[in-house]
């Protein structure tokens, strides 16, 4: 029985005054843990930060969508392939071949086309009920598709083949973020596709508390004889020491990344898609109001393991919130917390032989140093785990 490949990735990261991730009163989000109130920033919005950062790694053809504007996007590309075909004939072709293709209806919302009715305004384009996440190669050929089809789109899909053509399309040639984080079909979950990456709520490794900051803005035309401020508000805050961990299923990215593929169209790389989810991860930072507060960091720390098992957080070392050191300062004592915790933690389960990576920032984060091989940078970081990776996967071909 072949023993699993899993890429964990645990990052110990400063940040300064922020509100990455704010809940429904615009406060940041916070959660309990170990008894105390911790800084929180979601899971989804870090994983949104990597897909974002992943257009500096990737050309947009390696990438994938996410919008109900699916119908446009689609038809867009249609155009593109059949200039005669556009406006309201392509949105039409665009509608049933992405129906066809994902059993999602593709109509225009109800209320906005009340609306246009109501104001003798043309109708709204179509869109779908929820979030479609199609790659850029699904995109180009559903509209190749549709071309193919055009002078009787019905018709031309009342043909059993035409119509598993269409799903096999949606269900191939996966793009590297689809095949990392995965894609759900609400109305055809043959097509939908697990997510190869799971990532963690990030939590302050400390107590944390939100303040508020209170600010005006001053009117600029406004006279000496005019003092006072244009606007007052407040905006909330924290600051914290985050844990962040994520895990990579090698097996399943490498699944996902080559389903639907013909013979001669081999799939992206597994190795090349760990790097870019390794890099995207740790230089993310998501962007809730950083225009106020500029909380621009890196992680201290990066600790990368790669398992045959099972994936394993090391949140457990935080359930005790770290206090700060007598100069003040919580990632010290906590890159301190995390090099006792660890090899208690595989020594107990019999998994102290997972290959480790250190990737670490001044003299606070120095007794990382015993429990892996450091590196002197993220892209040797990336290379080194990459390699590993590669001559793992090759090993088992």
């Amino acid at each position: 029985m072949n023993s699993r490949l899993i890429l964990d990735v645990h990052a110990l990261q400063n940040v300064p005054p922020s509100n990455l991730n704010r809940d429904d009163t615009g406060s940041p989000k916070t959660a309990i843990y170990g008894g105390v109130t911790r800084a929180r920033v979601s899971s989804q919005a870090w994983k949104r930060a990597t897909r974002r950062y992943f257009t500096q790694l990737l050309d947009p053809a390696e990438l994938g969508v996410r919008t109900k504007r699916v119908a446009e996007v689609l038809a867009a590309r249609i155009s593109a392939a059949q200039p005669e075909l556009d406006g309201p004939q392509a949105l039409a072709l665009a509608a049933e071949v992405l129906q066809t293709a994902t059993g999602s209806k593709i109509e225009p919302p109800k209320r906005k086309a009340e609306a246009a009715k109501k104001n003798g305004e043309p109708q709204p384009a179509p869109e779908s009920s929820y979030l479609m996440f199609l790659s850029a190669r699904q995109l180009d050929l559903l509209a190749d598709l549709a071309v193919e089809g055009a002078d009787d789109i019905k018709a031309f899909f009342k043909s059993k083949d035409t119509k598993s053509r269409a799903k096999k399309i949606a269900d191939g040639r996966h793009s590297v973020d689809i095949a990392l984080f995965g894609r759900m079909v609400a109305d055809s979950a043959d097509i939908n596709v697990d997510a190869a990456a799971q990532v963690a709520h990030a939590l302050s490794v400390h107590r944390a508390e939100i303040e508020s900051d209170y600010f005006t803005a001053v009117d600029d035309r406004n006279t000496d004889a005019e003092p006072g401020a244009g606007m007052i508000g407040t905006v909330d805050f924290n600051s914290a020491t985050l844990y962040r961990y994520a895990a990579l299923d090698i097996d399943l990215l490498t699944r996902n990344l080559g389903k639907g593929l013909d013979e001669d169209e081999p799939a992206t790389p597994v190795r090349r898609a760990v790097e870019v989810f390794l890099d995207g991860f740790v230089s993310s930072l998501p962007t809730g109001k950083i225009n106020t507060f500029g909380n621009h960091t890196l992680p201290d720390a990066v600790v990368v393991k790669l398992r045959t098992a099972r994936p394993v957080s090391f949140v457990s070392a935080f359930e005790r919130p770290v206090v700060a050191d007598e100069f003040g300062g919580h990632m010290e004592p906590a890159c301190a917390r995390l090099a006792d915790y660890v090899p208690e933690l595989e020594r107990a389960y019999g998994e102290d032989d997972a290959m480790t990576w250190v990737l670490r920032v001044g003299p606070a984060t120095a007794k990382l140093t015993s429990l892996g091989i450091e590196t002197p940078s993220l892209s040797a970081l990336v290379s080194a785990v990459g390699q590993a990776i590669a001559e793992r996967l090759e090993h088992r071909a």
